[in-house]
């Protein structure tokens, strides 16, 4: 037998990573005695391991420097000594997902993640975790704050408590995924109110981090401290997807087969996710956009005619959407519904005047097919309301599917513009256009169109008016627009690329 202080010595590896080992069930958990009186220790008490450590430890650095990972090493070495009473590796836990094809193991599923797991949008802000990652962030008795600007993951890690060496570790990672994403004044936005030296924290080490480069799955070894001041190694594993970045930090040694081929069938697992997405408080901006006069299309096309032209704007908007991070939400009839959220690099506000504008000039291409293919005089019109506000986010969900729902009264704001607006107009409240920066808004032609005393139309650039002071509420076809009779609305004219 040797003490642990001789296998140290002898292999050269850190305390730390033969815990790591013990922990693995790569190397025996020692037999702990008092040393003998011909050892030089001050310890009162030693471990001490059979001579075979030492080739065990031997062995596992060849297999590392071949390639292998602990993965792999714990998998051969289990392998080798079945059924020998090594202690057993801990995998994933597959639950709620029931057995898979014939023959093969149940699958794991976003439910049966028994580390720590979740989900960041790419301004970090955390949309969905399992109870371990709520541990391991916050204490199991805390809950997320409210909004969305509150659940950033970087101000989640420089506020709540946490063992100074696994901030500093957790703060790397995330740095060097964000860096590629994310400038340093807008990581300083995103944690504005911090503390100034934990400010200074950042600012310091998002100089030092070097970016990571985005790969399908990354997997990256961070050393975390466990309850007692033990180090042990854990491997994080970053699943990339559109919506955002699926985190899972485990052990180092635990079985990941299970999880690599979870994040393999990408569809189901962000199915998964986003019905679990947790709802949050978020700034936003709604565009409506509704086709004008639909009903009076409706009776002049066949029914499978008029259904293969709002398939054909849907799926000619939709690209334009992407291209301005717009994310479709529910809406009743053949209109359209977008909200776009707070971006790392853009100004979601400049983003749904942008798609506006581009929508507008789509539309009119599709006007000019249609004419010529039916030979009539229809022009069609997407009319356009734009709003802005503070609202839950959530989902609803069917059984095959999941739509993202806003609550509030910014939706039926954007409507309601949507019906005023008349002749494929863009129409956009007083505090959406507050929300542009002054270069931005100078790219922006806006305004509303008086009538003078002589009874001559001239339009007032940069200016707003009441919904009231533009349409006569007196008459029954307006009487939908009575909700917004006071709200300051402008029309967007044109916008500037």
């Amino acid at each position: 037998m040797i003490s642990s202080k001789e296998l140290l010595d002898r292999t050269g590896i850190s305390r730390a990573t033969l815990n790591n080992y013990i922990a693995m069930g790569l190397i025996p958990r020692p037999l702990v005695s008092s040393p003998g009186e011909d050892e030089e220790s001050r310890a009162r008490q030693l471990g001490y391991f059979p001579d075979s450590a030492v080739e065990r430890v031997a062995e596992i650095q060849r297999l590392k420097r071949e390639g292998y990972t602990m993965a792999e090493i714990v998998s051969r070495f289990a392998e080798a000594s079945r059924p020998e009473s090594a202690a057993p590796i801990k995998g994933l836990v597959a639950t709620a997902a029931g057995p898979g094809p014939a023959g093969e193991p149940p699958r794991l599923t976003v439910e049966g993640i028994a580390h720590p797991a979740f989900m960041v949008n790419y301004n970090f802000e955390v949309i969905w975790f399992n109870g371990p990652a709520q541990s391991l962030f916050l204490g199991t008795d805390a809950a997320l704050p409210p909004t969305s600007d509150g659940r950033n993951l970087f101000r989640l890690l420089l506020t709540q408590p946490q063992p100074e060496r696994n901030r500093l570790a957790l703060l790397r990672f995330h740095l060097s995924l964000a860096k590629e994403r994310v400038s340093k004044s807008i990581l300083m936005t995103f944690c504005h109110g911090v503390p100034a030296d934990r400010l200074a924290l950042l600012d310091r080490m998002y100089g030092e981090i070097e970016p990571e480069e985005a790969r399908p799955i990354l997997d990256t070894p961070l050393d975390l401290e466990h309850a007692g001041g033990e180090l042990l190694t854990h491997r994080m594993y970053a699943a990339y997807f559109r919506e955002g970045i699926l985190l899972v930090l485990m052990p180092e040694g635990v079985e990941s087969d299970g999880l690599l081929n979870f994040l393999a069938r990408r569809d189901e697992v962000i199915r998964s996710l986003l019905r679990k997405r947790l709802p949050v408080l978020t700034d936003l901006a709604v565009l409506v956009a509704d086709l004008q006069h639909s009903v009076k299309i409706c009776s002049e096309l066949p029914p499978e005619e008029y259904f293969e032209l709002i398939n054909e704007i849907c799926s000619a908007m939709s690209p334009i959407f992407r291209k301005y991070f717009g994310t479709h939400g529910k809406h009743a009839g053949d209109g359209l519904l977008y909200y776009f959220f707070p971006q790392p690099d853009s100004n979601y506000i400049f983003n749904a005047l942008r798609c506006a504008r581009e929508i507008r000039s789509e539309m009119q291409k599709i006007s000019k097919s249609w004419q010529i293919r039916k030979n009539w005089l229809n022009e069609l019109y997407l009319n356009v309301g734009l709003t802005e506000g503070q609202e839950w986010l959530g989902t609803f969900q069917s059984a095959t599917s999941v739509e993202f729902v806003v609550l509030g009264d910014s939706i039926n704001q954007a409507a309601r513009i949507s019906d005023f607006a008349r002749f494929g107009a863009i129409w956009a409240t007083k505090s959406f256009m507050g929300k542009l920066s002054t270069e931005e808004r100078l790219k922006v032609r806006f305004g509303v169109t008086r009538r003078t005393p002589e009874g001559r139309e001239v339009f007032v650039s940069s200016s707003y008016a009441t919904v009231s002071a533009l349409v006569s509420l007196e008459s029954a076809r307006n009487d939908k627009l009575r909700d917004i009779a006071t709200l300051p609305v402008t029309e967007v004219v044109e916008v500037t690329v």
